[in-house]
């Protein structure tokens, strides 16, 4: 019998502007679906909270620094490579200029968003932030 695949958590950044916008970029190449577009942020290393991940991963692709930042939703996604357990946080509160370290593409966007193709996992997070705004 096949052992159950581990999740990999992974901390996820919802940064959000003032005027509604929200931060999307692409993978990086060389990762599985690369020129996917994403919220930005990375996989828990043993020992890290959600929001020390999510600060670490911020600083080290984006090049920015996030105020606080506390769980909104947490969801789940079946990739082939790997099944994630997505730790959401909205950060509407961050300093430094945008950098993109590892070579990805950034993008601004509000409803309808423009950038395609999505990564799969995000889907329901869009889903909802677009309910919020509506409602």
């Amino acid at each position: 019998m096949a052992e159950p695949r581990k999740h990999t958590e992974v901390a996820v950044g919802i940064l959000l502007r003032e005027d509604g916008a929200m931060l999307l970029s692409t993978r990086p190449p060389g990762k599985p679906y690369a020129g996917y577009w994403e919220f930005p942020g990375g996989k828990l290393e043993a020992g890290e909270t959600v929001e020390q991940a999510l600060r670490r991963e911020l600083e080290e692709e984006l090049g920015i620094t996030i105020a606080s930042a506390s769980v909104w939703k947490v969801t789940e996604h079946d990739y082939p490579h790997a099944l994630v357990r997505l730790h959401w946080c909205k950060v509407r509160d961050w300093s430094g200029q945008f950098e993109m370290r590892e070579g990805q593409s950034m993008a601004w966007q509000t409803f309808p968003i423009t950038v395609e193709p999505v990564l799969p996992g995000a889907y329901p997070v869009l889903d909802w932030l677009e309910q919020e705004q509506l409602s």
